[in-house]
């Protein structure tokens, strides 16, 4: 086997777990599709992702459900004005 069937082959075992995970999330998540690849996207490459919107969009919903999928630990902190590092 070629080092480019090895690549090729890796390329397509994490496209099929990507859209597993995309799916999954896909029954929870609906219609935020662009949403949903963004945050993959930088979860995949090791960025950070920043979510800013009103309250009741489903930030929150999102990466508990996006932990959940990839079998991940999921806590929240609730950032109030007085929060200090030391609190968290």
């Amino acid at each position: 086997m070629s080092i480019s069937d090895s690549i090729e082959k890796q390329a397509e075992e994490f496209a099929s777990r990507y859209k597993a995970v995309r799916e999954q999330i896909g029954r929870v998540i609906v219609g935020h599709n662009d949403i949903v690849h963004g945050v993959l996207t930088c979860l995949f490459v090791g960025g950070h992702v920043l979510l800013e919107g009103v309250p009741g969009l489903g930030k929150t919903l999102l990466v508990r459900t996006l932990a959940q999928a990839l079998d991940l630990n999921f806590s929240r902190i609730q950032f109030t004005p007085d929060l200090m590092p030391a609190d968290i």
